[in-house]
């Protein structure tokens, strides 16, 4: 399995099930089946697809084993695996916009066929596959965020600049759990927002220092969590200083208006190539007059926000033009060990369609300077999900914290996510880092 631990066949993890379900359906809920069916460049998908894939994932890696158990339509086999080697031929991921049948009607039946099996199957279901069962659930929680952030992409496109949610419908995204949602309020209710102050060349905003020495990194504890973040192991940390927030839009105005997509000496060869052929001057969803695009339309940028959206190859520019350096992910992953993960800006949050917050946890997923790389002694699971993650690490830069659209509850300190560095459609933003 990918999960490290394994869950018991307990009636929490069929309620988390059921949760993450409604979920995903009521955030596809405003979309049409045009709006569901488009794809809007080769690493999105379209909102339908997720619908399916995230079904796909039970039934194949669940269902399929349950004694009894009929395939919604076994054709579906062929068209939502997404990267399965083992489950055999699939249908061409830059084609997946092309799927106008099945409807995103029939896309919904087929998950209520899924989780109706489920459900009735599951006092039957042994230890391993609730185990198997739990990790579908967190598998689904990333295409959550993915849903919605190439929803955002394909609006982006679109000359109207059609809201996911307008304003008047910002409270209305569920949440996981009431009790956790009320415990996080009242802590971001007492956490004062530091207020942004533009970096620049003086570097002006806090640090927090770290001394040197050997710490210890990766899974600790008890819970889930995805195979990439374990085993712990032994890091050795050199003294360093991470900032006490996240680069802001002003910080990033700055940037900008110094010339620094203009200036190649603070890019790196690949990222220099990457904004002359693309032509980027700012980061995506920004236009020429203050604005820029969300998941609520287009709105003033707001200036003390962290700037979302670039690049590690933008991120790694503005650190070189602010004087600092990307942290590793130890360095960012020891200053987060000892801070509450669900607390923060995450998708439960009223009006979280936007990055607001400037903690470490939510608001925006911060860009590391570490390859995605196995941490020593890590082996890929045997079997079709040993493909989850481990066939991955190439040529890809880790991301840590979560962001305004990561489900609440779903990352800790030892997350890794990980993108290449020319990708920035997600809440992608940066927080600078020191040696001391």
């Amino acid at each position: 399995m990918t999960g490290l631990a394994s869950a018991q066949p307990d009636a929490g993890t069929l309620t988390l099930f059921q949760q993450v379900r409604a979920l995903t359906l009521a955030l596809a809920e405003p979309l049409s089946d045009a709006d569901a069916t488009v794809q809007s460049m080769d690493d999105a998908s379209p909102a339908k697809w997720h619908l399916a894939h995230t079904s796909w994932f039970f039934e194949t890696f669940v269902l399929r084993d349950v004694p009894g158990y009929q395939p919604f339509d076994p054709r579906y086999a062929y068209l939502f695996n997404s990267y399965y080697e083992a489950e055999g031929p699939r249908h061409a991921r830059p084609r997946r916009g092309m799927l106008t049948r099945p409807s995103l009607d029939e896309v919904r039946a087929y998950r209520a066929h899924v989780d109706a099996a489920l459900v009735s199957a599951w006092p039957g279901l042994n230890a391993n596959t609730c185990a198997v069962v739990e990790l579908g659930c967190h598998h689904e929680q990333q295409h959550q965020e993915l849903l919605l952030t190439d929803v955002l992409h394909l609006f982006a496109l679109n000359p109207l600049r059609p809201a996911l949610w307008p304003t008047s419908r910002l409270t209305t995204v569920p949440s996981m759990s009431s009790e956790v949602e009320t415990r996080t309020a009242c802590e971001r209710s007492a956490k004062a927002v530091r207020p942004s102050t533009s970096l620049g060349m003086d570097g002006g905003v806090g640090w927090t220092e770290f001394e040197g020495g050997v710490i210890e990194a990766g899974l600790a504890g008890d819970g889930f969590a995805f195979d990439c973040e374990g085993p712990r192991h032994q890091v050795l940390l050199h003294p360093c200083a991470l900032a006490e927030h996240p680069v802001t839009n002003a910080d990033w105005t700055a940037f900008i208006e110094a010339g620094g997509y203009r200036e190649p000496r603070w890019w790196l060869s690949d990222g220099w190539a990457w904004v002359q052929r693309e032509a980027i001057t700012a980061p995506l969803y920004w236009d020429n007059a203050g604005n820029s695009f969300g998941l609520d339309g287009l709105r003033q940028l707001e200036p003390s926000a962290p700037v979302t959206h670039i690049s590690f190859f933008e991120a790694d520019a503005y650190a070189s033009w602010a004087g600092a350096r990307l942290p590793t992910e130890a360095e960012w992953e020891h200053a987060a060990a000892g801070l509450d993960p669900h607390a923060g800006q995450f998708l439960d949050t009223a009006g979280a369609v936007r990055p607001r917050d400037h903690g470490m946890f939510g608001s925006v997923w911060e860009w590391t300077g570490s390859a995605y790389r196995p941490y020593p002694g890590f082996k890929a699971a045997e079997g079709a999900v040993g493909e989850y993650n481990g066939k991955f690490m190439s040529g890809q830069f880790v991301l840590k914290g979560g962001s305004c659209a990561t489900p609440r509850g779903h990352v800790r300190a030892s997350y890794r996510n990980f993108f290449y560095p020319h990708q920035r459609w997600q809440f992608t933003g940066v927080r600078l880092a020191k040696d001391l």
